[in-house]
């Protein structure tokens, strides 16, 4: 039952952050001066993330083992990401990205409920499989915060080139600021998944007991580095955005998430098994 209550508390405030929001920006209009989120609200907001992440706590650390799954994988990137999203927000207005980053939100953290995972992680003592650890759910965090950013960016272009803007993404922030702040995000995010992919190939024996080996996680996780190089490189080159850029970053995102969430979904949600 307190498992439970851990997970629906963040979920509620999520969701009643949400409703509040569509009722701020429908009463708002177009009114460019008036936000849709007060000063309460975003302190409300910083409650779900902390209750959220003590809900991922427990989930993770439920003895004195380390157990990680699917659920509490895409969980702990969404959570990761909307703390992104919060502190962005405090130097940009980012209104409109709530109506994605709080549904989304209520999904993550009740995702660990329906699928908890018995896959435990053997090495989760060792400083340096914690350290390979936390910089990897860095980079998937802001991918993750990047794929979302990205199809907003794609649905408010498309109903500005339509003349049909709804009133939520007509609190959204230009597009140019938008399209910076994607592209600050997946240089960060790339920085990340490069540390993430050297600790892992130099210290794969001490992290996983064995000897660097080519396996689908880390096939997946290359193709991912390889296409998001790409965007960042025709980004500097032949300055690329639109629709290209949104392309090149799900192709990428998507690539990420077959590296690992993928296998562990199959595993445990197709397959049933925990290991």
């Amino acid at each position: 039952m307190r498992t439970i209550l851990l997970h629906l508390i963040p979920a509620s405030l999520y969701a009643a952050l949400g409703l509040k929001f569509w009722h701020n920006c429908r009463k708002a209009g177009n009114v460019q001066t008036r936000p849709c989120v007060s000063t309460a609200e975003r302190f409300v907001l910083l409650v779900a993330i902390v209750a959220h992440g003590a809900a991922l706590q427990a989930a993770l650390f439920p003895g004195e083992q380390m157990r990680f799954g699917f659920g509490v994988a895409v969980s702990m990137m969404v959570w990761l990401a909307i703390c992104f999203y919060w502190v962005e927000a405090l130097y940009t207005r980012l209104d409109g990205l709530h109506a994605v980053a709080l549904p989304a939100g209520v999904v993550a953290s009740l995702l660990p409920l329906a699928f908890p995972g018995e896959h435990v992680l053997a090495n989760a003592a060792s400083p340096a499989f914690r350290a390979h650890f936390i910089i990897a759910m860095l980079a998937y965090s802001l991918f993750t915060l990047a794929a979302l950013h990205a199809l907003l960016m794609s649905v408010a272009s498309k109903q500005l080139h339509d003349a049909r803007f709804s009133r939520a993404l007509g609190n959204l922030p230009p597009l140019l600021t938008m399209e910076t702040l994607l592209f600050r995000l997946i240089g960060i995010a790339f920085v990340l998944l490069t540390l993430t992919l050297v600790t892992g190939v130099l210290f794969s024996e001490t992290l996983f007991g064995r000897a660097f080996a080519l396996d689908h996680k880390t096939i997946f996780a290359f193709i991912s580095w390889l296409l998001f190089g790409g965007l960042l490189l025709g980004r500097w080159l032949r300055g690329w955005r639109g629709r290209v850029a949104l392309r090149w970053t799900l192709a990428g995102f998507i690539a990420l998430m077959l590296a690992y969430v993928g296998s562990r979904f199959v595993i445990e949600v197709v397959l049933h098994r925990a290991n």
